[in-house]
């Protein structure tokens, strides 16, 4: 062999093997940086312009992946985090959205009305927990005329908001037009003791059952084949129905008028 050729294929074998060793080298190097940042995370960026104040919808966001090491608390990683949300700064493409420039959307129904802030105290009492949408009655204690009094102050108002810290009850946003709400707020403050009760208002009946409501009469067999309805006439034509009396007072019964039959109570004669 000669010479030079052997002096190729040592030169070839050893480029092969520097290569193999570099390669691995670098894929060593990037699982090390792998596990230094750990795993990756999605958070939430403006995938075109927003602009302030206005209502977040589904596809104005979008995810991006950074190392969870860099992902800081103020990123927003949940989807559900940004319903009913608006931004108090425009947004452009590829900003990304944070905790500390999102509020939620007022959620006053009527631009006469305002949200007033009611917090559980000494004096303001929650019969109940509540939630968003329920609807309450306002019950205060005062003083009227130096003598104390208990009236109905306000019904039937919509709650907005409800307040919590680690899910334990705080308060409410109460909606109210804002006629009311200097009195209300002057309640708050001055009134002895003010009971927030939930109301039970909605369309409709409760379907609440009777107990002692009478059981429905229950209804005919049919007859079976080849026997004839004890109500129906003989020569098949249907008889034309009465009509009803006219319905006579009931007389009063008197006293020594005893009940026609008397259930006992079963173990005993």
């Amino acid at each position: 062999m000669l010479e030079s050729k052997r002096r190729a294929i040592i030169f070839l074998a050893l480029s092969l093997i520097l290569a193999a060793t570099a390669g691995f080298l670098f894929l060593k190097k990037i699982k090390d940086l792998n596990s230094q940042l750990g795993e990756m995370v999605d958070i939430y960026v403006a995938s075109t312009d927003i602009a302030s104040r206005s209502l977040i919808s589904p596809d104005q966001i979008k995810t991006m992946q950074i190392p969870k090491k860099y992902a800081d608390h103020s990123y927003v990683t949940d989807k559900l985090s940004l319903k009913n949300q608006v931004t108090v700064v425009p947004l452009s493409e590829g900003d990304i959205i944070t905790k500390n420039i999102i509020k939620p959307a007022a959620t006053v129904r009527d631009q006469n009305n305002r949200l007033v802030t009611v917090y559980a105290s000494g004096n303001i009492v929650f019969d109940q927990q509540l939630e968003a949408l329920d609807r309450v009655d306002i019950i205060v204690s005062h003083e009227v005329n130096g003598k104390p009094a208990t009236e109905v102050f306000m019904k039937d108002v919509p709650v907005a908001m409800v307040a919590k810290t680690d899910d334990h009850f705080k308060g409410v946003a109460l909606e109210m037009p804002f006629e009311q709400v200097p009195a209300f707020i002057h309640q708050q403050h001055y009134a002895e003791v003010m009971r927030i009760l939930k109301a039970n208002v909605g369309k409709g009946e409760l379907g609440i059952p009777q107990p002692f409501q009478e059981p429905q009469p229950k209804e005919t067999p049919a007859p079976a084949a080849g026997e004839k309805s004890p109500s129906a006439p003989a020569n098949g034509q249907q008889t034309p129905a009465k009509p009803a009396a006219p319905s006579q007072p009931t007389a009063e019964p008197s006293k020594s008028a005893q009940p026609t039959s008397v259930v006992k109570p079963e173990g005993k004669s």
